[in-house]
């Protein structure tokens, strides 16, 4: 916890990029019946029934420092899924970094073992060289700054149905263009000093001798 802590407290530096990298599952549905049409003074009215089209996942990498993000919408949420969003980082994304210092929680996909699942042993070697990675401690996701952006897509875009992958893509990339053009940073305040403070019962206790 400490050494993510220590990540969040970094002034923003483009040669060492710290990207939040999380992910959430998000439905598919269709209608069954049209959506009654807007009207003076009436909303748009959609039926309760709907058609399920399956999930898919929503992988948000978040930049803190520079306010930017990027959204990328998959149809699964596999080891090889991971791994093709990490690529995307390192190689496209932020191919002028020297380090994308990558903060995950722990789930079982995330880590460089997945790049080796998906990629020849060379190239999974020269992504990985190219990342500091850091996990938020057991239960301690909700340090990973990329939850808050992930929260706040859903309450802002992900509220409706969606009948396609499509036209999901379509709604995150609007959310995402309008949200970065305004550079929407998050002010950690939480540090090290105040984890001793309000963690304390999760330190170990010196006894005096």
């Amino acid at each position: 916890m400490e050494d993510m802590l220590e990540v969040y407290s970094r002034p923003f530096d483009s040669r060492f990029t710290v990207v939040c990298l999380d992910e959430a599952a998000k439905q598919i549905l269709g209608e069954v019946r049209p959506p009654l049409p807007l009207e003076p003074g009436q909303p748009i009215r959609c039926d309760n029934e709907y058609v399920r089209h399956g999930t898919c996942a929503l992988f948000m990498a978040f930049e803190p420092l520079a306010g930017k993000r990027s959204v990328l919408v998959r149809e699964r949420r596999t080891a090889l899924d991971f791994a093709e969003v990490v690529r995307f980082l390192v190689l496209e994304k932020y191919t002028q970094a020297e380090r994308v210092v990558l903060v995950l929680d722990n789930l079982n996909t995330h880590g460089p073992h997945s790049l080796y699942e998906a990629f020849e042993p060379w190239e999974a070697r020269r992504i990985g060289e190219r990342i500091e990675w850091y996990f938020t401690p057991k239960h301690g996701s909700w340090l990973n700054m990329a939850e808050i952006e992930l929260s706040v897509l859903a309450r802002q875009c992900l509220s409706d149905r969606m009948e396609s992958l499509e036209a999901l893509r379509c709604a995150v990339f609007a959310w995402e263009t309008r949200r970065d053009a305004v550079s929407v940073r998050v002010d950690w305040q939480f540090t090290s000093a105040d984890a001793r403070v309000k963690l304390k019962r999760l330190y170990p206790k010196i006894l005096a001798s």
